[in-house]
């Protein structure tokens, strides 16, 4: 098994009028896309561990955008980059190599029998994109249904699909587009009890009926929802929802963006519900932080979408370069065990983070799967009023200490802690992880920041 080992601290100091700049200062040509920059600049990354150009280290419990599953710059990688930077990097789309010949031979194998055909693309968007415009081309129907608290993308196709965003000032969405409520457990009615959301999926579906036009192509869900607020359906959930899509002859895509490739304890996250989808998309985790996804369905749905003409040229489409990393990066996972590592590290990092709960009441939730974790914070667990300015400044602390984590804001929820951190991470830093986060915890309340929500 490869172990992430902890790296030591730079010392180089490339930038040296930029340490006393702010974030604004260093973006100044730089179009905002999101959330506002850390007050940092990155210099390298090495294991799990990024650092700043001062040599600061913070440990990264997000694997960058939750894409670097092996870790930063894991030294197989940084290999096979390098002799494939001698070979084709990029072709013309309608050339094939032999390493994207071979990725999809060994996607076929991982997923296979019934899912054996892969599309190479770059982006989870576009694999996503990709996913649907088959659905509808294969159903010859175009409506889509997604999760209200789904994220799948910022292109054209997938933003009317992503409702844990913010949909306001761009005017009119893709038409067709239905939002299914998420099986929320833990935000579940108090007067509910077991299987109301099953029931709840029934109603759901009773509404989606009445709303379409009669052009019901495809369902498209993460089987985690991860910018969602780490969310998972409650078993026989997806089951029954795949059945609802096979009686109205619709498709069902399974986003495992962020699940796929062993980070769940399992290969892929559908697995856990006993669930082969119609088409699955991955993204992130494929390139092992280098940009590659795949869009990978049945022969026959295939079959059915060449004969009617299916069209999905881009620019990166079947690239080489990008192929050799994503066999590399599975190759890895698969002799180093790290899928049933994932899950045994994730069985110590769920019993910590209930350990915090047991001993902080603004922890209400902890859930997820293997090394995709997720703390909910609220003000206190009789009540569950969420409390996300608390779930942001514990952040913004865990920052402060040395630790990377992300946290999920939406409405009706108390800011989602996530977390993800490399496959191979040591125990050492996963539990100076947790550390940190209690720490943080701790010094929030002192502060009395809980009192802010």
């Amino acid at each position: 098994m490869q172990i992430i080992d902890k790296p030591r601290p730079s010392t180089s100091n490339s930038l040296p009028a930029a340490a006393a700049m702010t974030p604004d200062d260093l973006a100044k040509n730089l179009i905002r896309y999101g959330g506002s920059f850390l007050p940092c600049l990155i210099e390298r990354a090495s294991g799990a561990y990024v650092y700043d150009q001062d040599g600061r280290a913070l440990l990264d419990f997000t694997s960058g955008q939750m894409s670097a599953i092996l870790g930063h710059d894991h030294p197989e990688i940084v290999a096979t980059m390098k002799a494939a930077a001698d070979q084709p990097v990029h072709l013309f789309s309608g050339f094939l190599s032999p390493p994207v010949v071979k990725l999809s031979e060994v996607l076929a194998d991982l997923l296979g029998p019934q899912l054996t055909k892969s599309l190479l693309l770059s982006t989870g968007a576009e694999s996503n994109e990709a996913a649907m415009r088959m659905a509808k081309l294969y159903t010859g129907k175009h409506e889509i249904v997604a999760f209200d608290l789904a994220w799948h993308g910022m292109t054209g196709g997938t933003f009317p699909t992503t409702y844990s965003a913010s949909r306001r000032g761009y005017g009119p969405q893709m038409p067709g587009v239905m939002a299914l409520p998420t099986p929320y457990v833990y935000r579940r009615p108090a007067w509910a009890g077991e299987g109301f959301e099953l029931d709840m999926l029934d109603y759901a579906f009773g509404l989606i009926d009445r709303q379409s036009v009669g052009s019901l192509a495809a369902v498209i869900v993460e089987p985690i929802l991860s910018s969602g607020g780490l969310i998972e359906p409650p078993p026989g959930y997806l089951a029954r929802l795949h059945e609802k899509c096979r009686e109205r002859g619709m498709l069902l895509i399974v986003d495992e963006a962020q699940t796929g490739l062993g980070r769940t304890g399992k290969m892929f996250a559908s697995e856990h519900h006993g669930i082969t989808p119609d088409i699955i998309t991955l993204s992130k985790t494929l390139g092992a932080g280098l940009p590659l996804a795949a869009t990978i369905t049945s022969a026959e749905i295939e079959q059915r979408c060449h004969e009617r003409g299916f069209l999905f040229y881009t620019t990166h489409v079947s690239d080489p370069f990008p192929a050799r990393i994503g066999l590399k990066a599975i190759e890895i996972i698969l002799r180093d065990q790290l899928t049933e590592h994932a899950a045994a590290m994730g069985q110590r990092l769920n019993a910590a983070l209930r350990d915090l709960q047991d001993r902080y009441e603004v922890v209400g939730d902890v859930r997820g799967r293997g090394l995709l974790a997720g703390v909910e914070f609220v003000r206190d667990r009789e009540s569950k009023v969420p409390a996300p300015s608390f779930g942001a400044a514990v952040s913004r602390r865990c920052f402060e200490l040395g630790l990377c984590v992300n946290i999920v804001q939406l409405p009706g929820m108390g800011g989602v802690m996530r977390m993800a951190p490399p496959l191979a991470i040591p125990m050492e830093d996963l539990m100076r992880g947790v550390e940190i986060i209690d720490e943080a915890i701790g010094d929030c309340l002192a502060a009395g920041l809980l009192d802010r929500d």
